[in-house]
């Protein structure tokens, strides 16, 4: 049995770098199969989504290798499969940027439905959607769905809802398309123009890429290359916002802080002095928090992945706070997590009313993907006691060493591992 503990901390002092962006690394990563040479990735992270990568990179014949300085080497230039285990597909949600990958090369590529957190099934009809304007076919399987295209066309694709993942997905496959493709409704995330920029850099013809209409002129092979992954907005806004559950100060480095306009901008709206340097953002938190209202929505708004250790913060702010969850309505399952703890929440539709000002007690808590576990570790930092949080796996998925960074920033919090009968679970478990 595995879990974290945390333990009542004092105010957080330092700094911490900030890695290689996760959701920006997934699509990276799936995308240098498209090249004819090898590609070196730097910056990514070295988070447990990337097991499974491995093991897939394996069965398909990718070369992928971490190299002793930290970089992801990819030699393409022997993939003979374009078969991905249902198994390791279902592992992690951004699999499904294999099929927009490997599609053009292969003309058939069969995947399992994507894993990962999962807030209600998220759907992939949007990727769909792109595919077959692209000319494809899909059939759906038990457990696993093909995509088949004798030849992909240039089109005109018109998203009925804004996703990044569909934008990324439908730029991989239009990249090899013959002829010119439009994605009207495109996300304009800082990931999306990441993927592109590495696109770009081995050959693509990408124009657009952080505007709603990106154009994509299809040409018949990628070289290989080097690109540096962007830093990770989504881990630093959670580093700042530990700073305003605890007080003290903490500069967050390597980061691009026109990304983080959005958190920055709540996190001052809850009374957080920030201060924003060239590559750098420094929080200074005071321990007094302001009630306030957030709600999610795509880039450059308040992003749905900093919602929920944003909630914790507000548990700080007395009077009422207001979050409500516009990009994945279902995304709450940390809210009876924190009323374990003493936290007055109450959830309406697709919105948390929030009473703050309550001491928080710690317990056994259990996270059920990777920022509600941001989320609790935020909130054992100022409860009373010990809280221990379960689902490690869930945050080592989007986290390198988020204990080691805590730790060194003054928090009290450890990784515990506990043997247990096999089939049992020890008194303290939930």
């Amino acid at each position: 049995m595995r879990y974290i503990q945390v333990e009542t901390s004092g105010a957080l002092n330092g700094s911490v770098h900030i890695p290689g962006s996760k959701n920006s690394s997934l699509a990276l990563l799936a995308a240098a199969c498209m090249a004819d040479d090898v590609v070196t990735l730097e910056g990514i992270p070295a988070i447990d989504d990337m097991r499974q990568i491995v093991g897939i990179a394996r069965d398909i014949g990718l070369d992928l290798q971490r190299q002793d300085n930290g970089d992801v080497r990819l030699d393409p230039r022997f993939i003979h499969s374009a078969t991905i285990d249902p198994g390791k597909a279902s592992a992690y949600r951004a699999s499904y940027y294999f099929a927009g990958a490997l599609l053009a090369k292969f003309g058939r590529v069969t995947i399992g439905f994507p894993g990962g957190d999962d807030f209600k099934s998220r759907p992939i009809d949007q990727h769909i959607k792109a595919f077959q304007a692209l000319g494809a076919t899909v059939t759906f399987r038990e457990d696993h769905y093909v995509v088949e295209a004798s030849e992909l066309r240039g089109a005109d694709i018109y998203f009925d809802t804004i996703s990044h993942g569909a934008t990324v997905n439908g730029m991989l496959a239009a990249v090899r398309a013959k002829g010119r493709t439009h994605l009207y409704h495109a996300a304009v995330d800082p990931e999306v123009v990441d993927a592109a920029a590495l696109l770009n850099q081995l050959g693509a013809r990408i124009y657009g890429a952080g505007t709603d209409c990106i154009r994509i002129e299809g040409v018949p092979y990628l070289n290989g290359g080097i690109h540096a992954v962007i830093p990770d907005r989504l881990v630093a806004g959670s580093f700042l916002m530990a700073v305003g559950m605890t007080g003290g100060q903490v500069t967050v480095k390597d980061v691009i802080p026109e990304h983080m306009g959005s958190c920055i901008a709540k996190l001052k709206e809850a009374g957080l002095e920030i201060e924003i340097g060239e590559n750098s953002v420094t929080a200074i938190g005071s321990g007094i928090v302001k009630a306030t209202r957030i709600r999610t929505s795509m880039y450059p708004g308040f992003a749905t992945d900093l919602q929920q250790p944003m909630t914790a913060l507000l548990l700080m702010a007395k009077g009422k706070s207001i979050v409500t969850e516009k990009v994945f309505p279902h995304r709450f399952n940390h809210v009876p997590q924190l009323r374990r703890m003493g936290a007055e929440i109450e959830l309406r539709k697709d919105s948390a009313f929030i009473k703050g000002g309550r001491p928080l007690v710690g317990d056994w808590v259990h996270a059920t993907d990777v920022r509600a576990g941001t989320c609790l570790v935020l909130a054992g930092l100022v409860a009373e006691g010990q809280t221990r949080i379960t689902g490690v796996e869930h945050v080592e998925r989007g986290y390198t060493d988020i204990i080691g960074s805590l730790r060194s920033l003054g928090a009290n919090i450890s990784l515990v591992e506990r043997k247990t009968e096999a089939g049992q679970c020890g008194s303290d478990c939930i």
